[in-house]
């Protein structure tokens, strides 16, 4: 079997591109031909080597709009290159990789990986319709992050007959210990709560910001991450008084991350609107044994990658009180807090690691179908 992957960027910058290029490596370690073609980030059009049988085909971008490259070179790649490939596995929403497609003139096997809806942009779906449309018709085999988004989203109600669940998965994280000692260290007596993403509305900080004020001194909040929301938030924090309570960390390396992991008392994901569709940070730190306090959002995977009462607790989102109230149950006694602990280690042992979904994504490739993910 020989499989291309398209999808958005190269290097890495979202999670997306990290499924993608996951799928890529796992399959190769199985024997499994598979490249990963996409657009560069910047710079020219390259082929890069990353391991036996694995290849990432960046193709040069004139520029990035709405969230989408501009990459004729993407399009005349993939009309050049998809009969080499006995299945093309399309990552979604990325337009370009579906306008490439569809003029590549492939007539082989095409899965269609659904990550979220088109939410933020909706004018511009309108005119991409179409081509969604389109590329929901061409797939022979369409896969979700989660059972709730397969089964809530508008965009494949006609096509759910062909539709399959397959949770994304991670190798299990791994600290040091020295260095998350050093993180403990900086806030002495405290229980840390973190959380972590680009400053973005969807990802509702500022609901966590105002979570702190219902928290006892003996917690803090570090919010780990950059974007357009940073002045804001931090008048949000001086605001409610909370400087104290909350610490906007910046950039975290991915160096640094698995330290911030393992130096957490819980994780929370506080976002609000279903651009949210899974998040992979949960069960990074479940792999941990952190306990989750996350967000139901209507239509969302989210609540379901955090199974309520069992890796964490779920509440409302915008409820800055229903948080705080979350975060305080789950570490209300040692006992409870072990519970929930040992609860999102197994969750991840049983759904979500790497070696699962590689392993559905080959039944999926093989035979169109997968073990039932409850």
């Amino acid at each position: 079997m020989k499989i291309l992957q398209v999808g958005k960027f190269y290097p890495i910058v979202g999670g997306v591109e990290k499924v993608m290029y996951d799928l890529m490596l796992g399959l190769a370690e199985r024997g499994v031909e598979c490249d990963m073609l996409c657009a560069a980030s910047s710079g020219s059009s390259r082929t890069i080597d990353v391991a036996p049988r694995a290849r990432v085909i960046a193709c040069r971008a004139l520029a990035k709009v709405a969230a989408t490259m501009i990459s004729p070179s993407l399009v005349a790649t993939m009309r050049r290159i998809a009969a080499n490939y006995d299945i093309v596995h399309i990552h979604h929403p990325d337009p370009a990789a579906c306008l490439a497609l569809m003029c590549s003139g492939y007539k082989g096997r095409v899965v269609l990986h659904w990550h979220s809806d088109i939410v933020k942009q909706r004018r511009l779906l309108k005119l991409y319709a179409p081509l969604q449309n389109w590329m929901l018709r061409r797939a022979d085999l369409i896969v979700g992050t989660s059972p709730v988004y397969l089964a809530e989203s508008p965009h494949l109600k006609e096509v759910r007959h062909k539709t399959r669940c397959l949770p994304i998965g991670v190798a299990p994280i791994v600290p040091d210990a020295a260095k998350a000692a050093e993180i403990r260290a900086q806030y002495p007596g405290k229980k840390i709560v973190f959380s972590l993403g680009r400053l973005v509305p969807y990802k509702g900080f500022k609901y966590l910001v105002r979570a702190a004020k219902y928290l006892g001194d003996d917690c803090v909040v570090l919010i780990g991450g950059c974007g357009m929301l940073h002045d804001e938030l931090q008048r949000e924090i001086a605001e409610n008084g909370v400087a104290d309570k909350v610490k906007l960390l910046g950039y975290v390396s991915d160096d640094d991350l698995p330290n911030y992991y393992e130096a957490c008392t819980l994780f929370c994901l506080p976002s609000v609107q279903r651009t949210e569709a899974f998040g992979i940070v949960q069960i990074e730190a479940m792999s941990c044994g952190r306990p989750i306090v996350a967000t139901r959002i209507p239509g969302s995977g989210v609540s379901w990658v955090n199974q309520h009462g069992k890796s964490g607790l779920n509440v409302d989102p915008r409820d800055p009180k229903a948080l705080a109230d979350a975060i305080k149950a789950v570490t209300s006694d040692q006992t409870t807090y072990n519970q929930y602990s040992q609860g999102a280690l197994e969750r991840y042992r049983s759904v979500f690691t790497l070696d699962h979904m590689i392993e559905n994504c080959l039944l999926y490739y093989d035979n169109g179908k997968c073990s039932a993910t409850n």
